[in-house]
């Protein structure tokens, strides 16, 4: 399924071609603070409909995830990263950031990144 995605202003707009049946809550310093819940695709899913210019990128710990957000509203859409264990690309989408997901119907699972 394609759902059609964007932070708050529309700066950063993307396509993302998979199915959205559950995301993660987790509570590291970034997500706690930035309130995102997160599904994770492989980055071939995610289409972005806008210049790379156009978002900031934020690294922080290990950095080495790419945490993107539009310098114009304030919103983190996504996320880019290598998978560790396969070292496959991957997408960490915020799923608020998709307005045609309905957030009460998928599985929001907790995940403990403050003690990683």
């Amino acid at each position: 399924m394609k759902h059609q995605g964007s932070c708050h202003c529309g700066r950063i707009a993307f396509e993302l071609d998979a199915d959205v049946v559950e995301a993660i809550d987790c509570n590291c310093s970034m997500c706690r603070r930035r309130g995102s819940l997160l599904a994770f695709f492989p980055r071939e899913a995610l289409t972005l409909r806008t210049p790379e210019s156009d978002y900031g990128t934020y690294r922080f710990n290990k950095e080495k995830i790419d945490h993107h957000f539009c310098p114009n509203c304030g919103i983190a859409p996504f996320s880019d990263a290598v998978n560790p264990k396969t070292g496959q690309h991957m997408a960490a989408v915020n799923v608020r950031c998709l307005p045609d997901i309905d957030l009460s119907a998928i599985k929001v699972n907790k995940f403990d990144g403050a003690s990683l």
